[in-house]
Parts: structure tokens; C-alpha cells; sequence
């Protein structure tokens, strides 16, 4: 299984970035995906989750700014940053909770950095 991250940038503070994550590989179910970020010196933090059935998620920084999604039979998930601030300057991962043919894990994608101006 492979997650390919994509979207981000430098961006002015108030502005806006789209991140999207694809999901490729021999997949049986999505349960969950889910947007994290690490910002330089710190842990990474879970931004935003969506599960198979819709139900979503949000970290205390972020709601009302950022929206989580999914398409392409829900094997790609989009994460829509409005309102952005300096604080949201970090190095953005996409993740999976996914079940094969053989097991049930979970998956990273590579990292994509957002910068954000201020």
C-alpha cells in the first residue's frame, strides 16, 4: 500500500492550500485516513480524521479552517486549509488505517511541507 501526498507550499497568512493524499496498493477497505503535521522542534500531531462511514474530526487549532474529505471511492483524501496562520507552518502527512488482503494496519505517506507567511 502507498500514499502519495501532494499540495503543498508557501503561502501568505489568510491565504489558502488544498493537500490531497492518494491511496494505491492492494486495499480490501479504507477505515480511516487522516491528516497529521509536524511543525519544526515539535511532535506530530493529528490534524484532522475521516472515517469510512464520514464521520470526521477535527484538532482544537484547526476547526472551522480546515475540512477533510475524501473521493475516488474513497481512496483519496483532500484536506482544504482556509484561514491559514503562521502556526500552521509545518511539514503536513497523510495516514491510512487499512485493511489487506492479509492484515489490518496502518500507513504513512511521505511528508509535503506548507509554509505559511505571515
Amino acid at each position: 500500500v502507498q500514499l502519495q501526498a501532494s499540495g503543498g507550499g508557501l503561502v501568505q497568512a489568510g491565504g489558502s492550500l488544498r493537500l490531497s493524499c492518494a491511496a494505491s496498493g492492494s486495499i480490501r477497505s479504507i477505515n480511516s485516513m487522516a491528516w497529521h503535521r509536524q511543525a519544526p522542534g515539535k511532535e506530530r500531531d493529528e490534524v484532522a480524521r475521516i472515517t469510512e462511514g464520514g464521520a470526521v474530526n477535527y484538532a482544537d487549532s484547526v476547526k472551522g479552517r480546515f475540512t477533510i474529505s475524501t473521493d475516488n471511492a474513497k481512496r483519496t483524501v483532500h484536506l482544504q486549509m482556509n484561514d491559514l496562520e503562521a502556526e500552521d507552518t509545518a511539514v503536513y502527512y497523510c495516514s491510512a488505517d487499512v485493511t489487506t488482503r492479509v492484515s489490518r494496519r496502518g500507513f504513512w505517506g511521505q511528508g509535503t511541507l506548507v509554509t505559511v507567511s505571515s
